[in-house]
């Protein structure tokens, strides 16, 4: 089970962090990574983090944002700064075991969710 918390409203410019909280499987052995949807778009990968801490980052999040794991906690964060409108999104965590060893942002391989945190970033 995944569980996002963190997000909010923020004016453009601000920041904000997200965190998933992680229950019911081998955290540290898994994959993790963010997801967004915004407004009449497809779900996109943001970043993601491997078992072995190595990151891939979208090109819109890529200096901007910044993935981490807390294996003790068992918790994804997501901070987010230097936000803007294109931001506003619902993210999503989402999790798989670590069989290929490095990070991934294709939705299609993952197969725990979360339901998601609404961020919305105003101008």
């Amino acid at each position: 089970q995944l569980v996002e918390s963190g997000g909010g409203a923020v004016q453009s410019g601000g920041s904000l962090r997200l965190s998933c909280t992680a229950s019911g499987f081998y955290f540290s052995r898994y994959c993790l990574t963010w997801f967004r949807q915004r407004p009449g778009q497809e779900r996109e990968g943001v970043a993601g983090i491997d078992s072995q801490g190595h990151t891939i980052y979208s090109d819109s999040a890529r200096g901007r944002f910044t993935i981490s794991r807390d294996n003790v906690k068992t918790t994804l964060n997501l901070e987010m700064n230097s936000l803007t409108p294109d931001d506003t999104a619902t993210y999503y965590c989402a999790a798989m075991e670590d069989y290929r060893g490095h990070p991934s942002l294709s939705g299609g391989q993952f197969d725990i969710w979360g339901q998601g945190t609404q961020v919305t970033v105003s101008s």
